[in-house]
């Protein structure tokens, strides 16, 4: 890996992993509501909702509050911490991208056979919005999967641009040389160009009978580029393609901040998640201010 993209990644690993302590949001445990392998799916949540976290977070400090937050809906959640490294560091999802991908297809296989039900809906959250994406493509399980909702996937890949100057100013990049020695076979693998975007970017990527959801941030300064006329650019993580439905939290909520860290506890984006899982019974959404990181 180039020596700059690993420092680049190494601080995205290191803020992902203490996000839900600096967040100030107390991580769920499974107690708390999710990954209750003895939940029913009801007739209004039929689907069980397997949530994903992101590159170098992990199940109970990135998506353990949604998870939370969405079994107090009525749904029945699921969540892991996929794809480690090294067992006995608290990091997951920087191992080789098809190698997480089958990790996490074997838990979507228990999560059915433990419900029942035919299908799952995934919710997953940076790295783990890509894998929402490959899994129902590159792994042929778009007949297991009812609904995507994706979290700035970095569908096309991502330059990782300002996120050095971001994990500096977060006092957080003293991590960094504990997150190197383990590698990060995803990194290279999501950025422009990297061996899992080619594979999902080739051909096309939504399936047929999954209905897909894709959410990101103006603010987001990791999964970039963004939409720009000015620049030429296109968005990195929405997908073209019908049937596809890609918004902007700031579509909704103009004034909130939330970067690309923030997006997995804000209360809004909780909320568009919701609505994206059952969108007969939609909710208002109550725009708040995420964190602007």
């Amino acid at each position: 890996m180039r020596p700059l993209y690993r420092f680049i990644l190494a601080a995205a690993v290191s803020m992902t992993t203490l996000a839900g302590a600096c967040s100030g949001i107390a991580a769920a445990a499974p107690s708390s509501g999710y990954n209750d392998f003895t939940c029913q799916p009801s007739t209004a949540h039929p689907e069980p909702v397997v949530l994903l976290h992101g590159l170098g977070g992990n199940a109970l400090g990135n998506v353990g509050p949604m998870a939370t937050a969405l079994a107090a809906q009525g749904y029945c959640t699921y969540a892991l911490t996929y794809g480690k490294v090294e067992e006995a560091f608290p990091v997951g999802g920087t191992i080789d991208i098809d190698k997480s991908a089958h990790e996490i297809a074997a838990f979507i296989d228990k999560v059915l056979g433990a419900t029942g039900a035919s299908k799952v809906d995934i919710v997953g959250h940076s790295e783990g919005a890509f894998q929402s994406l490959y899994i129902p493509k590159v792994l042929g399980y778009a007949g297991k999967v009812a609904k995507v909702v994706a979290l700035a996937p970095p569908t096309h890949g991502t330059t990782f641009v300002g996120l050095v100057t971001v994990a500096q100013a977060a006092d957080l990049t003293f991590l960094v040389d504990k997150v190197l020695p383990l590698g990060c076979a995803a990194c290279d693998q999501l950025i422009v160009g990297g061996s899992a975007v080619k594979t999902l970017d080739s051909g096309q990527i939504s399936q047929t009978g999954v209905d897909y959801t894709i959410i990101a941030s103006k603010a987001d300064v990791l999964v970039v580029p963004h939409k720009s006329t000015l620049l030429n650019t296109t968005e990195t993580a929405f997908v073209p393609e019908s049937g596809v439905h890609n918004s902007y939290v700031q579509d909704t909520c103009p004034l909130d901040p939330v970067g690309h860290i923030g997006l997995a506890y804000d209360l809004d984006v909780t909320q568009m998640v919701s609505n994206a899982l059952d969108p007969a019974h939609t909710t208002r959404v109550i725009c708040t201010l995420g964190i602007p990181s």
